[in-house]
């Protein structure tokens, strides 16, 4: 059992320098966060959360080797994340001045399962996640720990993940700090649109190059 503790505070230090590195999660929350209601930006932390779990489920289920060890699946994957990614980016880049709360300018306001499903699908079509996630079942995790320890495993990553990204949410949502972006807040807007398109590119670049395959699982769900 004392093994088990070991693996698992190894799992949960990998599991947060992964999550606290910047990468398209972080970067939807912040957006969320400064122009959306704070129970808005907590269903996009929650839809991250839960996006986790997909990861974690074909892992145990070893689908995600064969993702891993299929050039064309990941070629796929990565294509499908960079398209969803310059989406977003498109919706960013347009942003006009006029404040940075949308709620108070009279725009759109998000649904409630808009903002969960953006988070969802924001972590599940990251391919970086679908590397972690492999690598860390494959390498960090002993296959000889129980099935029911791993699935544990990754229910702690998937309420921690929420857990910080609903920090993010709600130091973000706070009146005064909201105030401090209003001047600019559509550059804001469009910064995080520009960065989007930066790692929609990077993903498509190593896909064409075929810098990053398959078989070379990355440290980091973000990086």
């Amino acid at each position: 059992m004392h093994n088990y503790w070991l693996e698992f505070l190894t799992v949960a230090l990998v599991h947060l320098l992964a999550v606290a590195s910047p990468g398209p999660d972080f970067a939807i929350m912040l957006r969320q966060a400064l122009t959306q209601s704070r129970r808005n930006a907590l269903l996009s932390a929650g839809g991250i959360g839960l996006g986790i779990l997909l990861h974690v489920g074909y892992s145990l289920l070893g689908i995600g080797l064969i993702i891993q060890q299929s050039i064309m699946l990941f070629t796929v994957l990565k294509v499908v994340g960079a398209l969803y990614l310059l989406w977003i980016a498109w919706h960013c880049l347009r942003a006009k001045p006029g404040g940075i709360h949308v709620e108070a300018k009279g725009g759109k306001v998000q649904t409630s399962w808009g903002a969960f499903r953006l988070g969802f699908l924001t972590n599940a079509l990251n391919p970086k996640a679908t590397l972690f996630f492999v690598s860390l079942f494959s390498v960090v995790i002993n296959p000889g720990t129980p099935l029911l320890l791993q699935a544990g495993y990754g229910l702690y990553m998937a309420i921690a993940t929420g857990l910080w990204f609903a920090m993010v949410a709600v130091f973000f949502t706070q009146p005064r700090v909201r105030r401090g972006f209003s001047r600019f807040g559509h550059w804001l807007d469009r910064l995080m649109g520009g960065i989007l398109v930066l790692l929609a590119g990077q993903l498509l670049l190593s896909t064409v190059t075929g810098s990053e395959p398959p078989s070379v699982p990355t440290t980091g769900t973000d990086r």
